[in-house]
């Protein structure tokens, strides 16, 4: 039986928001579990959770990454103006914060990573993420950067440290508010937002165990 190794993290605060969906997300897939499309697969889940911080998140996470030595890194993040899941395609070497972090902390307009690439690609299958997402009913759509806050930062990190690791899978996945309607759209409870993640994860691991398209193996973003 082939074991992927998979890590999924989320952020462990948000002001002003009473039930974290990044949060939840990770940790009831790991207590949960995910069973693999193919019974000859095993996934192991290992969540993290992320301090909303510049200085810390990325170490916080690169910590469970060198213990771990996942095959696949499902990164999310909460968006409150997020009307469904987004599906980040790429990450920007840019922070721009337009309020603190949890360290009080907000730098404007600096680099990432000095001279790094001004940006990555995902190294996800959205495609086949989204088609999985229309097949089970979860409403998604892809989303062109995860802005200029901690979540892209996090990403664009996740994503360089992936660059030198050609068969590894990482990527950015941002969850609306839970239960919050927006106009005609009722809201998405909690549990659909852990079976959209699920889907992302069994779908990675599926591209993982067989030739990956070369699209998915972009790896900077012109």
């Amino acid at each position: 039986m082939e074991t992927i190794r998979v890590v999924v993290c989320g952020f462990e605060w948000y002001k002003d928001v009473e039930v974290n969906p990044s949060a939840e997300v990770c940790q009831t897939l790991a207590r949960e579990g995910i069973i693999a499309d193919k019974p000859e697969v095993n996934i192991e889940v290992t969540s993290v959770l992320i301090p909303l911080s510049f200085q810390k998140a990325w170490p916080t996470l690169k910590t469970t990454l060198d213990a771990i030595g996942p095959d696949i890194v499902i990164a999310t993040g909460l968006k409150t103006h997020a009307q469904s899941i987004l599906l980040e395609r790429c990450a920007t070497n840019l922070i721009d914060a337009n309020r603190p972090d949890a360290d009080d902390a907000q730098p404007r307009r600096v680099p990432i990573i000095p001279d790094g690439p001004q940006a990555y690609w995902t190294r996800l299958p959205l495609h086949a993420v989204i088609q999985r997402f229309a097949e089970d009913k979860i409403p998604a759509s892809l989303s062109s950067h995860a802005g200029t806050f901690v979540c892209n930062s996090l990403f664009y990190q996740l994503l360089h440290w992936a660059d030198q690791r050609p068969r590894t899978l990482a990527g950015f996945v941002s969850l609306p508010l839970v239960n919050q309607p927006h106009g005609y759209t009722p809201g998405m409870s909690l549990g659909r937002m852990v079976d959209a993640v699920r889907d992302v994860v069994k779908t990675a691991v599926h591209y993982r165990i067989k030739p990956m398209p070369t699209e998915i193996l972009r790896r900077k973003a012109a």
